[in-house]
């Protein structure tokens, strides 16, 4: 199959315009649905000796709300071996000893396996600190391919990392998925894995380009290099995809959001390297070029 990345750029550009639009569109309408280690918290993980009666549980929360107010936003998550985990606000001590104590009167004994609380500042350092990394991570990017490529290449690498790590992330506001440690752990990977990808693609251009360069347009180059490549990508991310699919049917609730997210950062990591990357590329290379040719003729 002959991919014709320059020839049908528009269609491509734009359908990951609106992908992004739509994404953003997510982000600020719907929002991130921030769990504990951000916005802050308590989490209290039990583990019941017999099978868990879902209905007692939720009425007794239910019947707690009044009491604790912090329950009316609670989540609850299912685990095996008769565990669920409580997520809430950040309850009082007096608060958490009524609800450990009417669970014990209405739903049976269990044992309280863990208890963490974060506080507010420190879900704002950790919001902080997710951000900084971002933006050095993408720094660091940008240097290193100025450095071994040259800058346009650097832009265009980062426009599509970045692509994939917004549609990621307006995809899983979207899904009201819960964004916790792990969901930083899953853009990064994104990032990383999406940047490596669009290098190997770029590494065969710059090698075609000056192979080639004097006889073949800059089109031509990128045409070519796309299609000597594109099949290393789809099956390298398709092996990668069915190891994250069996993670999503099995890996239970506490892995959803990190798998969902890189279940779909990979997705797009792979149509943004080969449709995203090199366009956006021979785009801002035409346009260096004319600029140039139009600064020369207004010396003249």
């Amino acid at each position: 199959m002959n991919l014709r990345v320059i020839q049908l750029k528009k269609y491509y550009l734009g359908f990951s315009a609106i992908m992004v639009l739509i994404s953003i569109i997510f982000f600020f309408t719907i929002k991130l649905n921030l769990g504990v280690d951000f916005k802050g918290g308590d989490l209290l993980q039990l583990q019941y000796a017999q099978t868990i009666n879902k209905d007692a549980l939720n009425s007794t929360l239910d019947s707690l709300v009044n009491e604790v107010p912090q329950l009316k936003n609670r989540r609850l998550q299912y685990s095996e071996d008769n565990t669920i985990v409580l997520r809430t606000e950040q309850l009082t001590d007096a608060q958490k000893n009524t609800v450990l104590s009417k669970l014990t009167e209405k739903t049976g004994k269990y044992e309280l396996v863990k208890y963490d609380t974060v506080g507010p500042t420190i879900g704002k350092e950790l919001t902080s600190n997710a951000l900084t990394a971002l933006l050095i991570g993408s720094l660091l990017i940008i240097v290193y391919i100025t450095i071994r490529f040259e800058f346009v290449y650097a832009i265009a690498g980062v426009a599509a990392v970045l692509h994939d790590v917004i549609i990621a992330m307006g995809l899983i506001a979207f899904l009201k998925y819960e964004i916790n440690t792990p969901f930083i752990a899953a853009i990064l990977t994104i990032l990383g894995y999406s940047m490596n990808d669009t290098i190997v693609v770029f590494d065969r251009i710059r090698e075609n380009d000056a192979k080639d360069g004097k006889v073949k347009s800059f089109a031509e180059i990128i045409e070519e290099s796309v299609n000597q490549v594109y099949m290393r990508s789809l099956f390298t991310s398709l092996t990668t995809l069915l190891s994250i699919t069996v993670l999503l049917l099995f890996g239970g609730d506490s892995l959803r959001t990190f798998n969902t997210a890189l279940f779909i950062g990979m997705i797009f990591g792979t149509y943004s390297s080969i449709f995203v990357a090199s366009p956006l590329v021979y785009l801002m290379r035409k346009y260096r070029k004319k600029r140039k040719n139009t600064d020369n003729h207004d010396k003249n």
